[in-house]
């Protein structure tokens, strides 16, 4: 059974990192989680103290306060928070992918200056808003809509948004969120071509976020609505051209969905070594459980997945590092990965036998942080439309 930190052909300098982000998540998140996840306490302080580390601009560019890492060694060092409590995982995957790619992008020197600086250094905490109640998979029918303000932010020129996100990650702890809202109007609606970017920080007036929703798993995390109520920002706050909100999100997700990818295999990996402990610690039948040969193929068959997974990731990071497109790849790695975390920790709670279903054994959190990975930024079904649409380039 290999970790990150067991990669082959690391460099000296992502063996450090990795190495930084296993300290960390083992001292300062792991013991932490049970406890976190039972009272849904959202981690701040450890997530700005991973920012002064550099977490939260691991692949921002050294001129923009990041530390300039390829997309490998971000994935290697979020693989080991991932493994320690999920929930602070995937605050740091939308913060390094989503909001941060948008603004590396498309961000005017301006932009890039006033918020991806603060957010590389760790001093912004950022978030991502396309989904709406009834807007999930179709994200493209969302109905947040912001119109032009006569003059009422910023001397001209403005907006002003109305509506409501869903499932925001991060909405009520975030210092800032990128919002889409469509820019067209009723009368004429352009479908995908309709939606803009905006820069929202949070504390904005008129910005809302609703009470933390409470979930399944990713309990410590923060998931909120937010509600835009006659929310006015001045017209710098539009990332790029208008109406091209949607493909900037698109492009953020391909990064967020490796992101997932190695969320799902640090739960993966950490249920199998649960589960290859207990194996070997727990006795039925005069014999330890790992002498059965049934539970021999249950965790050979787990390894082999865990490993496939990372690898399929790992082949996505090298792409996308090398500037080729990612989308089909991205979304493969996001399905086989979030799939093979459901099916690990599925396999770790029967191991477990009846201890596994009690919350005091760690395979019972891990099986409710895995399901959620089949499901946010972009279900199992929809990257399988993803998928096979790249098997027909140009149609």
């Amino acid at each position: 059974m290999s970790t990150a930190l067991e990669t082959p052909g690391l460099s000296e300098i992502q063996r450090q990192i990795v190495e930084l982000a296993r300290d960390f998540a083992r001292t300062k998140i792991e013991p932490f989680a049970a406890e976190w996840d039972r009272t849904k306490h959202f981690a701040r302080d450890v997530i700005d103290e991973l920012g002064k580390l550099g977490f939260l601009g691991m692949v921002t560019p050294e001129e923009y306060g990041g530390l300039g890492l390829d997309t490998l060694t971000y994935l290697l060092a979020l693989e080991e928070i991932a493994a320690a409590d999920a929930s602070i995982a995937v605050s740091l995957s939308i913060h390094n992918a989503i909001p941060t790619t948008m603004l590396l992008r498309h961000g005017s020197s301006e932009q890039k200056e006033r918020w991806l600086k603060p957010m590389a250094r760790g001093e912004l905490l950022a978030g991502f808003a396309l989904s709406e109640p009834d807007a999930g998979s179709d994200a493209a029918a969302l109905q947040a809509q912001a119109a032009r303000d006569g003059g009422a932010a910023g001397g001209g020129g403005g907006w002003v948004l109305r509506g409501t996100k869903a499932w925001a990650t991060n909405g009520g702890t975030a210092d800032l969120m990128m919002i889409m809202a469509r820019t067209d109007t009723p009368a004429a609606r352009r479908g995908a071509k309709g939606i803009s970017t905006f820069i929202v920080p949070t504390n904005t007036p008129s910005y809302r976020a609703g009470k933390p929703e409470d979930k399944m798993g990713l309990r410590a995390s923060n998931t909120a609505a937010v509600v835009l109520d006659d929310l006015r920002l001045p017209a710098e706050h539009l990332l790029g051209e208008e109406g091209m909100g949607f493909v900037y999100a698109m492009e953020g997700l391909d990064a967020g969905r490796l992101g997932i990818a190695v969320q799902a295999v640090g739960i993966a990996r950490r249920a199998l070594e649960h589960s290859v402990a207990y194996c070997g610690e727990r006795r039925q039948f005069g014999q330890a459980l790992r002498q059965f040969e049934g539970v021999q193929f249950k965790l050979a068959d787990m390894a082999t997945r865990v490993e496939a997974a990372r690898a399929l990731a790992h082949v996505a990071a090298s792409r996308k590092d090398r500037g080729e497109n990612v989308t089909q790849i991205a979304s493969m790695a996001k399905l086989f990965a979030s799939e093979t975390a459901m099916w690990v920790t599925t396999q770790a709670v029967q191991l477990f036998g009846g201890y596994g279903y009690m919350r005091d054994f760690p395979v019972e959190k891990l099986f409710r942080d895995a399901k959620v990975t089949e499901i946010y930024e972009g279900t199992s079904e929809i990257q399988r439309i993803v998928v096979a649409r790249g098997l027909y380039p140009g149609a």
